[in-house]
């Protein structure tokens, strides 16, 4: 059985690919003919040059397949109104459902994010039955990633898709070529990162994600969807698992709510003009304050997901870092991997 995956480049893509792998499937991987896939190379995948925003790419990279997992998508936070960033996520998303549909596959599996649902509080986590409310942080990352999603399960009720939703929260693991969430993990362990907000979120382990995921093309309910997660914790909480796992120091300071909100308006205001990338903008700083917290319950019963420890996942996606950063410092002109700036938000 052959699998097309999209979006193997990122961290969940390349653990998807591998957890395929392990469970026998011929995996298939549709990459931008500008992409050199370090976490990939090696793999008996097969690679097909395309890009999601051309539904003749993707019809073909479909065509021939009997399952695909979606994991594709643009998960850039700046500037926070992004027509490249809704085009990637909704067109690029329609053109998946367009082929899946066309050639008869027999599951997708549509990656989609926790924050499609509301959030919920440590005491009474979120789950699937939360309606969307994250359109009240302005940002077209959240708002395309939902549109998305009404638009596969619109596909399932009214043209019989045969799709899974899976649904993570904040991921941390190996394959972090990027980094993403690992730019948090060296910022820790390197002392530069010395404030927290007062927020939270749930966190997973990207790896558990990916058997979720993999799972799901047999298992689960079509037409349902499965947050993604495993523990709740508030960035202070994080912060002390992290430098204790990493033998480092906490971040000591916690920054009032008000000034992380005008810090990031602020910035938001003079980035555009000045021409650069805040490391906080409004919405971030939005996002950063509050407490995104999720049951991961639904996912755990039916699709079997496994709950790593987070120190494991941890020290994991660290060591993974720390073997591989000389090589991932520049393939295409970003900064050195000491240097990456973390941000709060990648559900």
């Amino acid at each position: 059985m052959k699998v097309l995956i999209t979006g193997a480049d990122g961290l969940l893509g390349a653990n998807i690919v591998r957890q395929a792998l392990r469970q026998g499937y011929q995996v298939r991987v549709l990459q931008l003919p500008s992409s050199q896939s370090p976490v990939l190379r090696g793999l008996p995948v097969e690679f097909f040059k395309g890009n999601l925003l051309k539904a003749t790419d993707v019809d073909l990279a479909v065509a021939g397949c009997d399952y695909v997992i979606h994991a594709g998508a643009s998960t850039a936070v700046w500037p926070s109104r992004s027509a490249a960033t809704v085009a990637v996520n909704v067109s690029g998303t329609q053109h998946i459902i367009a082929s899946c549909l066309k050639h008869h596959i027999r599951r997708l599996v549509f990656i989609s994010s926790a924050a499609s649902f509301s959030k919920g509080t440590l005491e009474k986590p979120g789950d699937e039955n939360g309606s969307f409310d994250g359109h009240r942080y302005g940002l077209d990352y959240i708002d395309s990633k939902y549109q998305a999603h009404q638009m596969v399960e619109k596909a399932v009720r009214e043209q019989g898709l045969p799709a899974v939703l899976v649904c993570p929260t904040f991921m941390f693991g190996p394959y972090d070529s990027k980094p993403s969430s690992g730019a948090m993990l060296l910022a820790v362990v390197q002392g530069t990162l010395p404030f927290y907000t007062r927020g939270g979120k749930n966190f997973v382990d990207a790896r558990d994600v990916a058997v979720a995921a993999c799972n799901a093309l047999k298992m689960g309910r079509v037409g349902e969807s499965y947050i993604a997660g495993h523990q709740n914790l508030t960035y202070a909480k994080l912060f002390q698992l992290i430098a204790q796992t990493l033998k480092a120091k906490p971040p000591r300071f916690r920054i009032p709510s008000p000034l992380v909100l005008s810090y990031g308006r602020l910035h938001s205001f003079l980035a555009p003009s000045l021409g650069y990338s805040p490391m906080i903008s409004l919405p971030i700083a939005r996002i950063s304050c509050d407490g995104q917290y999720f049951s991961p319950a639904k996912a755990v019963a039916e699709l079997q997901m496994p709950q790593t420890p987070l120190a494991v996942t941890i020290k994991d996606a660290h060591q993974w870092l720390e073997q591989h950063q000389s090589g991932l410092s520049n393939a295409a002109g970003e900064r050195p991997l000491k240097q990456q700036i973390p941000k709060p938000a990648n559900s």
